[in-house]
């Protein structure tokens, strides 16, 4: 039997939707946040935020933990980022990563990497309003 989109994505599938406020899509990318760290997990784009579900902490720091415990779902909160409060959306490509980087209006830059998949569907949808 084949899940739907929606119905793999966990967490970020049960947090309500903002008046006028439509899903673009969704992907599975590598999140590093400003103050460091790498996460794998699901990204939800909508036409008015970015939603993040952290699902494993993929960090050297988060192997020593995975392997030591076990995890029952998604224990990282979910990030939401206004597109409001994104000043700047930047690409960069390089043969084994391809990356979006999010400004926001703050100075803060918030990197998702799509491996060596084409990020470029991702980025337009970030900038999609």
């Amino acid at each position: 039997m084949k899940l739907s989109q929606d119905a793999r994505m966990g967490v970020l599938d049960k947090i309500p939707l903002q008046p006028n406020e439509t899903k673009i899509d969704t992907w599975t990318v590598l999140y590093n946040p400003p103050k460091g760290g790498k996460y794998n997990g699901k990204l939800l784009i909508t036409n008015q935020r970015l939603l993040y579900d952290a699902q494993f902490d993929v960090s050297a720091q988060g192997l020593v933990e995975e392997a030591l415990f076990v995890k029952w779902g998604s224990e990282a909160p979910v990030l939401i980022i206004p597109k409001a409060r994104i000043a700047k959306v930047d690409v960069q490509k390089s043969f084994f990563a391809k990356k979006v980087l999010v400004t926001l209006e703050d100075g803060q830059v918030h990197t998702f990497n799509y491996g060596m998949l084409n990020i470029d569907p991702v980025a337009a949808a970030i900038s999609q309003r």
